[in-house]
């Protein structure tokens, strides 16, 4: 674990993001209903903010539910729903006190009132904690981000335009560019995810399904992120 904080330290690693992908693939491969996959979803990303907590690596931003998932069948888009209000209504409290970082990113006024309220609630609860930061892309999609953001420019009469404004009017204005991105499940797409923002970052796509992702995998990721010669360009 000491190799590991010293690279993210030494490598200046504030910020990954995950699409977290193969839930349904991991479920039907094991001939499970794909609702158990989701739930072993959840279960990994919990240990996955214990490994970043233990690695010293600030922000994670998860890709939950996209604005495209509202497609699937209405059973599913059900239940993921209602996963994300139970998870957080048992686990708000153990993040609490492990002093997560809990927002949002996208757009939640789609949502019930009650999975409004879930979310706000979590938000509140945990809005001066100093530990990861934890951020949960749930109805969002990137194209859809940069509509809001454009729209929000133009009420406010801005007209000086310039990239700075955009991201500030970003759902990310708070939360520093992803460092690198992860996707699990051997997927070779962003899939609509912080086009934005990943303008720079390094990808890392792993074959494992996201319910097999764990502290040894996101290892073996910073070490080959320490490996990268990032060059934004130049």
């Amino acid at each position: 674990m000491e190799e590991i904080k010293k690279l993210v330290k030494d490598c200046d690693l504030k910020h990954i993001a995950i699409i977290m992908d193969g839930n349904r693939r991991w479920a039907k491969e094991r001939n499970l209903p794909s609702a158990l996959g989701h739930k072993k979803g959840v279960d990994a990303l919990k240990a996955t903010m214990r490994a970043f907590d233990d690695f010293g690596i600030k922000y994670l931003t998860v890709y939950a539910f996209s604005t495209e998932n509202w497609n699937r069948k209405p059973e599913e888009v059900n239940f993921l729903m209602d996963l994300l209000g139970q998870t957080l209504k048992n686990e708000l409290k153990e993040m609490h006190e492990n002093n997560v970082v809990i927002s949002f990113i996208g757009d939640t006024t789609k949502l019930s009132e009650k999975l409004q309220a879930i979310l706000k609630n979590a938000v509140e609860t945990t809005k001066n904690n100093t530990g990861v930061n934890l951020q949960i892309a749930f109805n969002y999609g990137s194209r859809d981000e940069i509509v809001h953001a454009v729209k929000s420019i133009i009420n406010e009469g801005i007209t000086e335009i310039n990239e700075d404004v955009i991201s500030k009017h970003l759902y990310t204005k708070n939360i520093p560019d992803p460092d690198l991105l992860i996707r699990t499940g051997g997927e070779m797409r962003v899939s609509n995810y912080l086009l934005w923002q990943i303008a720079y970052s390094e990808f890392i796509v792993i074959p494992e399904f996201w319910p097999e992702f764990d502290k040894q995998k996101l290892a073996e990721c910073v070490k080959e992120f320490a490996r990268r010669n990032r060059r934004f360009g130049e």
